[in-house]
């Protein structure tokens, strides 16, 4: 009798300690770049209710103020699974050894610097000394990419610029103003800038460099998410694609972006050492914390 009641009291401890996500009844999913659950709910609600449907768990959103606060949520088992930009990746990776469930390609996804087509400026050497905006520190296509083609360049991008970081839109409008010499920012956001030009003006812009394509956004799990749970997801996106690719561009405005994505399941730690070079040319070469946080 007293052993049948310590292996019960075994049991129980076991069933106390076996995390949330093991069970694959109910996961938490934070995306990294939204703030706000009425944000999440815009741009990811169609694809949340389309993964609940593949997968037959519940899925709640955990809404996270920036990419720290992320990050401190997958260490601490707040949130089980997070949607995250490739900088994002590589810190997570080194300090929550969070495990890719799924690379979410996006085609054409490169950083570019733009001047105006009637500038004197043909290279990148011709701005050293000049007025350069980016888009928020610790982006990938609106920071990090763009000094790092500098760097390549032949510059330091910490000196030989002078950069101003601030909203995209907003560079974009004193670059058009002559207030900015040039911006350095991703490929869908110069199209989605010239589509609204006046007509004759989508042509008062020159590239002058562009990089690479970028490695992929990602799923990732918290290291606490059982293999099973992992392996449920990725089965998911490998037998439902089509409908959960449908579903992430239902969203608002910041999923446009994935027009024309797949799922990519084969991705590699090494596809981001490109990403960590961009960390240490901002002068991180550690890549253990978020730039500008």
């Amino acid at each position: 009798m007293l052993k049948k009641l310590f292996a019960a009291a075994a049991l129980f401890a076991c069933a106390l300690i076996t995390p949330l996500s093991a069970q694959a009844d109910n996961i938490k999913l934070a995306v990294t770049d939204l703030v706000g659950m009425e944000e999440l709910q815009r741009e990811f609600g169609p694809f949340k209710t389309e993964l609940e449907r593949a997968t037959g768990m519940s899925i709640e959103f955990l809404p996270v103020t920036n990419r720290t606060a992320g990050l401190e949520a997958l260490r601490f088992k707040k949130v089980d699974f997070v949607l995250a930009g490739p900088a994002e990746y590589v810190v997570m990776h080194k300090r929550a050894d969070a495990r890719v469930v799924s690379g979410l390609y996006r085609p054409n996804y490169y950083s570019q610097v733009v001047v105006r087509a009637d500038s004197p400026y043909f290279s990148l050497g011709d701005l050293k000394g000049k007025r350069v905006g980016l888009g928020p520190v610790g982006s990938t296509s609106r920071h990090l990419g763009p000094i790092q083609l500098f760097a390549e360049a032949g510059l330091d991008p910490l000196e030989d610029v002078q950069i101003t970081h601030t909203n995209i839109r907003v560079a974009w409008e004193a670059l058009k103003k002559g207030d900015l010499d040039a911006v350095g920012l991703g490929r869908s956001d110069l199209e989605g800038f010239l589509a609204k030009e006046p007509e004759g003006e989508q042509n008062a812009y020159r590239v002058i460099e562009r990089g690479g394509d970028l490695p992929n956004d990602l799923l990732m799990a918290g290291a606490h998410v059982s293999p099973e749970v992992v392996e449920k997801l990725r089965r998911a996106f490998a037998d439902n694609s089509d409908a959960l690719i449908a579903s992430i561009l239902q969203g608002a405005d910041h999923v446009k972006r994935y027009k024309g994505m797949r799922f990519l399941t084969q991705i590699g730690d090494k596809d981001y050492n490109v990403v960590r070079n961009m960390y240490r040319t901002a002068g991180y070469p550690e890549y253990a914390e978020f730039i500008g946080e």
